[in-house]
């Protein structure tokens, strides 16, 4: 089996300082990322939780750390087991559990891998897997067990890439993703925006990310300097599953990206006890259109092993959307798809 990659460097807890406001804005988000929740026994004790599952969480975790930002943590509700915040990062006893039809690459993304760093499925466009982690570990992660140590890249092998991108003459639109894309340095995201706006053909530069939801703080100057200074079209695609997500500090965040010209769309996944009701998911569409965010797709779970007890089943997943379409205008019902390997786009369902 293909083990999660950890990161070769954590951030040392030396280099944290503590600002003297607490706020997203006062905050550096490397210490953020410096001073993670990976210990089930902290999760538990902070939230006020009877740690009576504690072994199995720590044996779940270890096969897929568990990673939470502590301003996610803040907004989950304390001695609520099911709070749905709470349920996308908790480590369970259930992902121990193998379950037939799942698997450790459910996309088979091997097979689209032509270079390392590059997953090339779709037609005009390819992600490049800038990271090999992020900051929150989501349990239904259909990459928990993606080979990222064979895409962590020298600057030889993002030559590579980058030589790859121009030899695709069709290509318009590059996707940044991982990992979270948003955990490498500005410096070095700053460098690689600037390689690909110099490739003539491309004309989108698109971010898959879940920081700005679960780190705020992320979203600082440089990084609005090189992602919306390029000649390429900035597009930011968040990774946001609940309204309860979506704080003040969140939609501050949001406002920065939208006044410097980034269009912003979301990607849910439907999960079993976290998002599947209509009330929920309605409660998400309008939530992030009001912090000026349309949602793009539904997705139904990628059948990642370890993920199994987030399944929703398709007939139900197209009744919710159904009752979507009768409780919401036609721009606020994301499109419910499923990702199947070796077709040429989504499906949607």
């Amino acid at each position: 089996m293909i083990q999660h990659r950890q990161p070769s460097r954590e951030i040392s807890r030396i280099e944290i300082h503590t600002p003297g406001e607490d706020s997203a804005a006062a905050r550096r988000w490397q210490d953020e990322m410096a001073d993670l929740v990976t210990d089930p026994q902290e999760l538990l004790d902070a939230l006020q939780l009877a740690p009576a599952q504690l072994p199995q969480l720590t044996a779940a975790s270890a096969l897929f750390q568990l990673r939470v930002p502590r301003p996610y943590l803040k907004r989950i509700r304390p001695g609520d087991p099911q709070d749905p915040l709470l349920l996308q990062v908790l480590p369970s006893a259930a992902e121990l559990q193998p379950n037939p039809g799942f698997s450790d690459d459910p996309l088979e993304e091997a097979n689209a891998n032509p270079v390392p760093g590059v997953v090339h499925k779709y037609r005009g466009r390819l992600l490049l897997i800038t990271a090999g982690q992020c900051a929150v570990n989501c349990r239904y992660c259909f990459r928990r067990a993606f080979p990222y140590s064979d895409n962590h890249l020298n600057r030889h092998q993002w030559q590579q890439a980058l030589d790859y991108i121009r030899s695709q003459q069709d290509l318009r639109e590059v996707i940044l993703s991982g990992g979270d894309p948003l955990v490498m340095s500005d410096k070095q995201l700053g460098w690689l925006a600037a390689e690909l706006q110099h490739i003539p053909h491309l004309d989108k530069l698109r971010i898959h990310t879940r920081l700005p939801v679960v780190a705020p703080s992320r979203i600082n100057q440089e990084l609005l300097d090189w992602f919306s200074g390029s000649r390429l079209k900035p597009v930011l695609v968040l990774h946001c599953n609940h309204a309860n997500e979506i704080d003040g500090e969140v939609r501050n965040a949001l406002g920065r990206l939208r006044a410097a010209g980034v269009t912003l769309l979301n990607q849910s996944v439907l999960l079993k006890g976290v998002n599947d009701t209509a009330q929920s998911l309605a409660d998400l569409s309008e939530t992030l259109f009001a912090a000026g965010v349309l949602p793009y797709y539904l997705h139904q779970l990628d059948r990642v092993q370890g993920a199994a007890h987030f399944e929703v089943s398709d007939d139900r997943a197209r009744d919710l959307v159904d009752q979507l379409r009768h409780r919401l205008p036609g721009y606020l019902v994301p499109r419910l798809v499923r990702e199947i390997p070796a077709e040429k786009s989504k499906t949607p369902l």
